[in-house]
């Protein structure tokens, strides 16, 4: 956080954007490792600039092949594995642009190529901004524990409707009414009917990974797409929706099929959430 307010001080990009591309980059990125301070990794010919084949870190040097390294902790080297110039070179890209939030959602595309990246760090920011801070590492499971509820690991289990495929999340069986709950900080990404998933909810966290939340009955009246969300945040409620047109219902018992989703950058897949919310479970209880 303080490289972060260092940062902003100097080039008046808000910190919560430099931490939400150094957070993108650190769950993006599988050669990252817990240690590193900053994750912000710039490819090697934008950093040296074209030309620069041996890779010199004098800010001239570098200037002269235009590359984009800058200085950061004032020793005269734009080194890209130093936290403080990392950053100093990303916000400076931003600059480029402009430093108001739809300039740096247009630097952040024109670096990323990429909608989802750019969305998902510009929420990522506003969670940043909402809370005042990174560590944001509470958890909830995803129905009240006050309510009866059962569910075991059925992730990868074979499905039939609409074709074969497999189960994507895990079930938690609950009466109907039973309150849903946002396990984690994000952003609601989507809301409304999906022909396999009735009334469901999806939530972009700030790991890059999107929660699935299916089935329900309905949604809380204040839950909108953009709105920021915490851990413990009522969604809606379970249901037995889904398996047809919208409003269909009833077509199996009602339960939450709650699903979870990495992103790194270049594709999205399932995983198992079996042993996530066996630990959130024990956290809420």
């Amino acid at each position: 956080m303080a490289l972060y307010r260092k940062t902003e001080a100097i080039t008046q990009i808000p910190w919560y954007y430099l931490a939400a591309i150094d957070q993108y980059e650190r769950n993006s990125n599988e050669h990252n490792t817990d240690d590193q301070l900053v994750s912000i990794s710039l490819p090697t010919e934008i950093w040296y600039g074209i030309g620069n084949s041996s890779m010199i870190k004098d800010i001239n040097f570098i200037q002269f092949f235009n590359g984009k390294g800058k200085d950061g902790n004032g020793d005269g080297k734009a080194d890209p594995e130093q936290p403080a110039d990392a950053l100093f070179t990303m916000a400076n890209m931003l600059l480029e642009y402009g430093p108001t939030r739809d300039e740096i959602k247009i630097a952040l595309w024109n670096y990323y190529k990429r909608d989802l990246t750019v969305q998902t760090i510009m929420n990522t920011a506003d969670v940043f901004k909402k809370f005042n801070r990174i560590k944001l590492t509470d958890r909830e499971f995803p129905v009240d524990t006050d309510y009866n509820y059962s569910y075991n690991n059925n992730w990868g289990d074979r499905r039939g409707f609409g074709g074969i495929r497999i189960h994507e999340g895990s079930d938690i069986f609950a009466d109907y009414g039973t309150p849903v709950k946002s396990t984690t900080y994000g952003v609601v990404e989507l809301k409304g009917w999906n022909l396999y998933g009735g009334w469901r909810i999806g939530i972009r966290d700030i790991n890059n990974i999107y929660h699935y939340y299916a089935h329900m009955s309905g949604y809380n009246d204040d839950i909108k797409v953009g709105q920021i969300v915490e851990p413990g945040d009522i969604l809606g409620s379970v249901g037995s929706t889904g398996y047809g047109p919208p409003g269909t219902s009833g077509k199996f018992p009602p339960h939450l099929h709650y699903g979870m989703y990495k992103d790194n950058g270049s594709k999205e897949w399932s995983f198992d959430p079996y042993p996530y919310l066996r630990k959130w479970e024990r956290m809420s209880k």
